[in-house]
C-alpha cells in the first residue's frame, strides 16, 4: 500500500490511466478493431498493470526492510530468513 501522499497519488493515476486504457480496449473489441491493434492494447494495458505493481512492490519491499533510518537494534531484531520468506511468498503469489 503506497502510504505517502506522493505514492497514493500516484497509484491513483496509473490507476486511471488503466481504467482508460480498459475502456478503450472493451470499446475496441466492440469495434470489431483488427486484432493487431487489439494486442498492442493488450500489451499497454499489461504494462501499466505490471508498472503499477511494481510501485506497490517497492513500497512493500521498504515497509519490510524498512529505511535506512532505523536503528541497528530494531534491524537486528528482525529475522532476515523469515522476511525473505515473507517476500518470496508474495512474489510467487503475483508472478504466476
Amino acid at each position: 500500500m503506497p502510504y505517502s501522499p506522493e505514492d497514493k497519488k500516484r497509484a491513483v493515476m496509473r490507476l486511471r490511466r488503466i481504467k482508460g486504457q480498459a475502456a478503450a480496449l472493451e470499446r475496441a473489441v466492440e469495434e470489431g478493431t483488427d486484432c493487431k491493434s487489439l494486442l498492442q492494447q493488450i500489451a499497454a494495458l499489461r504494462g501499466a498493470a505490471n508498472g503499477l505493481m511494481a510501485e506497490v512492490l517497492d513500497s512493500h519491499l521498504r515497509e519490510l526492510f524498512g529505511s535506512a533510518k532505523e536503528t541497528v537494534a530494531v534491524r537486528e531484531a528482525r529475522d532476515p530468513d523469515e522476511e525473505i520468506e515473507a517476500l518470496m511468498k508474495t512474489l510467487r503469489t503475483y508472478l504466476k
